[in-house]
């Protein structure tokens, strides 16, 4: 007597022509995300000196996006457990598309302040929901690539965005660089939502916020989770950090170079591209455990450099920054799909609310320590985080794996 076949639907394997489709959708959602998110961030001179303004108060171009991106991504998550991800994921793309738009026709520093808040707000449904979605859709084996090339599309868009922006204003204005970044964002939406696979393994929640307290609790007592939102934390603290505030200082004598040079900078973004796909090659192969440590060393390796007074040797630093912490990013997040047993979309929720945290909240300090301490008080902050995150990976090194019965 034969057995019933499953009617569960085969999730999607690397190689085959739905994995590409899907991997080109999430590209080009983390392509548009990073890139509207992050565009005005080479411009934080220009806006110091156009309104009168400190640099820590500059930041807040950026830092009112990521604060109101990491307080929106419970609200999103829970939102994407009765909506769907897809259709979640699509709309968030398209409205902080028009938000961007909408930025360009600001008359005033307050008012750019507020739509900027919104376009972070509205992205939060994106990442908020892609984690989520992969780890159900993909086969395990195949996770760590797909995201690592999402978080090159990330890679790619935070390049763009800021190399677009900076050459732009150069010649024209930081209105039309956010005219132009929002018909990207637009084009990116649209290429997000054809090649996308539906979702064939998401079930409809119901979810009530005691249920959701709850999730959280067993999140956070989990012997691995805790300490993987701690590090996406420092992570991006310490990234964002080192891209706010060396445009002032390569602006500054005796380098004086101009936006449109210092936007030639960013695009060190390549290498984290290459970088994060490759360490999602390589966690699939080793296992995190024995690649997370590694990045975090690499970064640290970096923020020394650029203390010298070499442009050669700053820009040398700058890459290793931004190999370690896209490749530490690509394998920390994979990490939370494949530990999270249920709640996927929240235990996503939690580490990017912690990672985008870490942008807002580092960010911003690391701009008072520039002002009293200037480019050696920045990096001695962001090494002792650096230090912090080496030792949690350190610790998670020693995280007994799931058993092989336990939903990954």
């Amino acid at each position: 007597m034969s057995l019933p076949r499953s009617t569960e639907p085969a999730r999607l394997v690397a190689g085959t022509p739905a994995f590409w489709r899907t991997a080109r959708g999430m590209f080009a959602g983390g392509f548009a995300t990073f890139a509207m998110l992050y565009c005005l961030q080479p411009l934080m001179p220009q806006f110091s000196q156009a309104f009168g303004i400190s640099a820590a108060s500059a930041s807040g171009v950026l830092s009112a996006s990521t604060a109101s991106l990491a307080f929106g991504l419970l609200p999103a998550s829970w939102l994407a457990d009765r909506v769907g991800r897809k259709p979640l994921m699509g709309a968030a793309l398209a409205l902080a598309a028009l938000l961007t738009l909408a930025c360009a026709l600001t008359t005033g520093f307050g008012q750019l302040l507020l739509l900027r808040a919104l376009v972070g707000l509205a992205l939060s449904g994106l990442p908020a929901t892609a984690m989520a979605y992969l780890a159900e859709e993909m086969e395990p084996a195949s996770l760590g690539r797909v995201m690592g090339l999402y978080v090159g599309g990330n890679a790619l868009g935070g390049m763009s965005g800021r190399f677009l922006s900076s050459l732009v204003v150069e010649h024209f204005s930081w209105r039309v660089a956010l005219l132009l970044i929002g018909l990207l964002g637009a084009g990116s939406a649209w290429v997000f939502w054809h090649n996308l696979a539906p979702s064939r393994h998401f079930r409809p929640q119901r979810t009530r916020l005691g249920d959701m307290a709850q999730a959280a609790r067993a999140h956070l007592a989990d012997a691995g989770l805790p300490w993987l939102f701690l590090t996406s934390f420092a992570l991006m603290g310490c990234f964002v950090s080192v891209y706010n505030y060396l445009g002032f200082r390569l602006a500054a004598a005796p380098y004086l170079l101009s936006p449109g040079t210092i936007g030639l900078v960013f695009s060190l973004y390549m290498v984290g591209s290459v970088s994060s796909a490759w360490a999602g090659r390589l966690s699939d192969r080793v296992g995190r455990r024995n690649v997370l440590w590694l990045t975090q060393c690499v970064v640290l390796a970096g923020l020394g450099l650029t203390l010298a007074d070499s442009l050669w040797l700053i820009i040398a630093g700058l890459t290793l920054c931004t190999i370690g912490f896209f490749a530490g990013h690509s394998v920390a997040s994979s990490w939370v799909g494949l530990r999270a047993r249920q709640g996927r979309a929240l235990a996503s929720a939690l580490y990017l609310a912690c990672y985008y945290l870490g942008g807002s909240i580092i960010g911003s300090v690391s701009g008072l320590a520039f002002g009293a301490r200037g480019w050696p008080g920045v990096i001695l902050l962001l090494a002792l985080l650096q230090l912090l995150a080496l030792a949690l990976a350190w610790r998670l090194r020693r995280l007994t794996p799931l058993a092989p019965t336990q939903s990954p």
